[in-house]
């Protein structure tokens, strides 16, 4: 069973990402530690107690079509109910809206929980809160007024409706089309596929965040116009009303997270309704429609982000269990009398480690990218700092903390040994579940794209240049601690830092020569580059911070072993980001 680990979180929150000074500083109002610490232990429980022990029943019994309409799993539309009844879905929603206005450190950390218990049901808030979010920055008076309030109780949920058959993740490639009307209102008509939480019965409404395209767009992603289009029309008393013309046409059967309904959408082929389209309004401007779903999509890379967080928590936890007390030869140096509990293996140990040190550094990743998404909001004298490693930080995020919840699921399974590759153990669905989320959101070859050409970039590369003096002070405060734990941690992260520094200024002189291409044939072992290396630097600041409050050796230890055993790598990705490019041209030959 997943217990949530609170008191992993709070530290981490409080000594890596930073939010215990910024409550000290009086930055983020009267939030206190002793609030913080009850909203946690609350969150930790409703996930163990409320929602991990559906999260089995979501997985056998999926959701399914049935005459027209999506049916959840046994006991999933209580549990959603029972979730915004706790006041969830708003913890940072503005306070006029019935929102809490908490800061994104805590939902993010929320948000690890309930992914952890049932990332299938997980799913549901993520865009919902999404919707609340690009609604208060590009919707318009009315809308706000009309919507807001339900979205941000979660009465009512949200979606984001992007993908289409032809286009994949090129957007620009859309064709659903949006039609104007007299009275201020649009029609949309078109289909939209892999729609996550599409259709239910959970919440009273449904509001759709829809890309489309006008008749005189402009081609390509200059002519993409967003659209909110609620399931039911609202009426003037704030009652729903009349059934808008779109319906799931059916549910996809994917690989993992089952329960949650994925859908085909059809927009506007006269189903419901007395005129044929989809009644739509207008969010932001005409044709400016891409970068009013960009506030959705970035703050949902690093929700995404945290899915990998999660499962590799749970991961993690299920797998030192069974290593515990599954028995299986001996120990090497062992002196009790029979089979030894497979983790005293030093391979099962490695491995055990290398899965905690991966759930722990992509942890701390998205816990420091939600806190400079709180600072540029909450520290106006710092506002363009922070704005900037928060660009940088969200890529890094999504695809390092992604990555790391497929490989940490799978190196449980095989810590299970046979065990793992039967459903029984759950072990399994951890890994079906994990795999998509390298793929949405912008697949994690396409993050790299983006760090490499957007983010590396920022003030002419000088913010990243920060970014890693910053780290060698962390690594130049475990040299001056002289504690003997830490063992060569000092000198390796050293290392691995002057790697990524090697591996960042030639990409950033590619790009000022015009040579983009061989940038990007780099971007994605820089990625990896750059994710491995802050790893190793949280956990090295996580243990200081432990030593200096009178603990810090178990920190200290997982420091340790990341840095010695999983950064010398860092070595080889520079090395690959410098060279790559002229064998990746000579090798496409293999594939004519």
């Amino acid at each position: 069973m997943y217990k949530a680990p609170v008191e992993e979180i709070a530290f981490t929150l409080n000594h890596v990402a930073g939010m215990g000074r910024a409550m000290e500083e009086g930055i983020l109002g009267d939030l206190s530690a002793d609030v913080v610490d009850a909203i946690l232990a609350e969150a930790g429980r409703f996930a163990g107690e409320e929602m991990e022990p559906l999260a089995e029943v979501g997985d056998r019994q999926g959701a399914k079509l049935v005459d027209g309409k999506v049916v959840l799993p046994d006991g999933w539309e209580k549990l959603y109910r029972d979730w915004i009844a706790g006041g969830w879905n708003g913890l940072t929603a503005p306070e006029e809206f019935g929102g809490q206005g908490l800061p994104h450190m805590l939902n993010i950390a929320t948000l690890e929980m309930w992914n952890s218990a049932s990332m299938a049901f997980g799913l549901a808030p993520t865009l919902t809160m999404g919707a609340v979010e690009a609604l208060i920055a590009h919707g318009s008076e009315d809308l706000k007024q009309t919507y807001l309030t339900k979205l941000v109780s979660g009465e009512w949920a949200g979606t984001m409706n992007l993908t289409e058959p032809h286009a994949g993740s090129d957007v620009g490639a859309l064709r659903t089309r949006a039609e104007r009307r007299d009275d201020g209102t649009y029609r949309l008509f078109g289909q939209k596929i892999f729609i996550t939480w599409g259709d239910h019965e959970a919440a009273e409404n449904i509001v759709h965040f829809v890309l489309a395209r006008l008749p005189d767009a402009p081609a390509g992603t200059r002519g993409i116009s967003l659209f909110l289009v609620p399931k039911f029309l609202v009426d003037g008393d704030g009652s729903l009303g009349a059934r808008n013309d779109y319906f799931a046409h059916s549910l996809e059967h994917k690989l993992g997270i089952h329960g949650s309904p994925t859908c085909t959408m059809i927009y506007g082929d006269g189903k419901y309704g007395t005129e044929k389209g989809a009644v739509a309004w207008l969010v932001g401007e005409e044709n400016k429609g891409l970068a009013c779903m960009f506030t959705m999509m970035n703050n949902a890379r690093l929700a995404v982000g945290i899915q990998g967080v999660a499962i590799a928590e749970a991961a993690t936890q299920k797998a030192i269990v069974y290593a515990r007390e599954r028995t299986q030869g001996r120990a090497p140096g062992t002196t009790s009398p029979g089979m030894s509990p497979i983790i005293e293996h030093p391979d099962v140990a490695r491995m055990l480690l290398t899965m905690k040190t991966l759930t722990q550094g992509s942890r701390a990743i998205c816990y420091a990218c939600a806190e400079a998404i709180d600072m540029s909001h909450r520290d106006p004298q710092k506002a363009r700092y922070w704005q900037e490693r928060a660009a940088l930080l969200t890529p890094i995020a999504k695809s390092f903390s992604t990555d790391a919840g497929v490989d940490v699921a799978s190196l449980g399974i095989q810590v299970h040994g046979g065990m793992g590759f039967i459903e029984e153990t759950g072990a399994a669905r951890l890994l079906r579940d994990a795999r998509i989320a390298p793929i949405y959101e912008g697949t994690n070859g396409i993050q790299a794209m983006d760090l490499v050409t957007r983010k590396l970039t920022i003030a002419n590369g000088d913010h990243v240049r920060g970014f890693i003096a910053e780290l060698r002070e962390t690594a130049d405060a475990v040299a001056k601690s002289n504690l003997d734990g830490f063992g060569e941690t000092a000198e390796r992260l050293k290392a691995a830092i002057s790697n990524l520094e090697k591996a960042s200024e030639w990409l950033l002189a590619r790009q000022a020569e015009g040579a983009t291409a061989e940038a990007l044939a780099g971007a994605t072992p820089y990625q990896r580059l750059f994710g491995l290396v802050l790893t190793g630097s949280y956990l090295a600041k996580g243990g200081l911070a432990d030593v200096a409050d009178g603990a810090g050796a178990k920190r200290i230890s997982l420091c340790r072993f990341a840095v010695e055993n999983l950064l010398a790598e860092t070595a080889a990705l520079a090395d690959c980001v410098v060279t790559g490019a002229s064998s990746l041209e000579a090798a496409r030959i293999a594939l004519a």
